[in-house]
């Protein structure tokens, strides 16, 4: 089936998700996540043929531990649905509201974008949480995962799109397209007015293409060259701890830090102590001259090492002379994702948060923080680093648009 003909289905789909209770897409997921339980074999058995072309095609230890699915992670995939259950219903909820000088009551209500479009690498639980969010939120799903999932993505969708119809929803809110080849991605970039809006989840290359290429609305995710500036007012021992947690807690996310920022004031006291630290958790930091005098260890950085999410054991270090280098060195390098800095002087703090122009800003705390999940929203779709529409972790209100909904008694202009 071409992608067009899918997303033809998907608006079908949307159309009867849109007016659906709350009462019933929380029974579809539901439905979803015990479905996901029960048929854990049959995932599992997908997930192996997966993993072992994932092996022979020389996959690395990392990528085939985000690929793989055990009964654990499976059950773990099917409570996030439920928890996504729990949640509010962002559709229909009245954003804002006032009655007109004329009498015209006004309501701008939340109502769903009706078909999305996610394009994703790697990771099957992907699979389950954007058709979920985008059901939860009334949207069909079009899903594009990687070749390097296809057998589990085939066999998880397969599962999900039988409990959204057991459930009494269209089983086209959730469709599968074709990974074998790019086309699939061509046409879904292509499918302006089939399709609302479209969502890029992976690697620096995948999102630049879909930014770059389509022709559907895009919002943008997920690159994040992570900074971590510590002030000459830092509590060192905070900094040290706030360094290595947004570092070392996990490597492969959006939100680690992947640069490191020393006012030249602590340089001398801080670099030894957190370039140890480092070295001992296995971290290749490269720095420039004055990182590379306090260890042997530091690899020379370059012009790319500043700029590059290495999403891997490495970091970027560099002393700046003042709180202004250190905005200046992350409006050059950074993604517009999460910066951070360490400080005890309220007033350095302040000028840092408005001066930094980036989805979250944090204080005196690790950019692993910026998740949906930890700032309270529930489920997460991406984390958004453009300005328009949504910025920041994406939850269930930002899968949705508005509508104006004026009443009147007869009203004429």
């Amino acid at each position: 089936m071409s992608v067009v003909e899918q997303a033809r289905r998907a608006r079908d789909a949307a159309e009867e998700l849109a007016t659906a209770t709350r009462t019933v897409k929380d029974a579809a997921l539901h439905a979803m996540a015990d479905a996901l339980v029960a048929r854990t074999p049959e995932i599992l058995a997908g997930n192996s043929t997966d993993l072992a072309a994932g092996r022979d095609a020389g996959l690395s230890a990392a990528v085939l531990d985000r690929l793989a699915l055990d009964e654990h992670r499976v059950a773990a995939i099917a409570d996030a649905l439920r928890e996504m259950a729990a949640l509010p219903d962002p559709v229909g909820e009245v954003v804002r509201g006032s009655t007109l000088p004329n009498g015209l009551e006004l309501r701008q209500v939340r109502v769903p974008f009706g078909v999305v479009g996610i394009v994703y690498e790697g990771r099957p639980n992907v699979t389950v949480d954007a058709a979920g969010i985008c059901l939860k939120s009334g949207n069909a799903a079009l899903l594009r995962g990687s070749s390097s999932a296809a057998h589990s993505n085939a066999a998880l969708v397969a599962v999900l799109r039988d409990a959204v119809a057991g459930a009494g929803l269209p089983a086209d809110a959730v469709q599968l397209l074709d990974s074998s080849s790019r086309d699939s991605v061509k046409e879904l970039m292509r499918a302006r007015g089939l399709v609302d809006v479209l969502i890029p989840r992976g690697g620096a290359s995948l999102i630049r293409t879909v930014v770059e290429e389509s022709t559907v609305p895009v919002i943008e995710t997920g690159v994040g060259n992570c900074h971590v500036y510590v002030d000459a007012a830092a509590d060192l021992d905070k900094a040290v701890a706030i360094t290595l947690n947004a570092k070392t807690q996990r490597l492969s996310t959006c939100n680690t830090a992947e640069s490191l920022l020393v006012h030249r004031d602590v340089a001398d006291a801080f670099l030894p102590v957190v370039l140890a630290a480092f070295a001992y958790a296995g971290v290749t930091v490269h720095g420039s001259g004055d990182v590379a005098a306090h260890s042997p260890a530091v690899v020379p950085a370059t012009e790319e090492d500043y700029a590059t999410e290495y999403l891997s054991a490495d970091i970027s270090v560099a002393v700046v002379d003042s709180l202004d280098a250190a905005v200046a060195h992350i409006r050059r390098y950074g993604t517009g994702h999460t910066e951070a800095i360490v400080t005890d002087s309220q007033r350095a703090a302040r000028e840092f948060v408005a001066r930094v122009d980036a989805a979250a800003v944090m204080v005196n705390a690790s950019t692993r923080f910026t998740d949906g999940g930890e700032f309270g929203f529930g489920a997460e779709i991406g984390i958004s680093t453009q300005k328009l529409h949504a910025r920041g972790p994406m939850g269930l209100p930002e899968l949705t648009s508005t509508k104006y909904v004026v009443t009147g008694d007869g009203h004429l202009r």
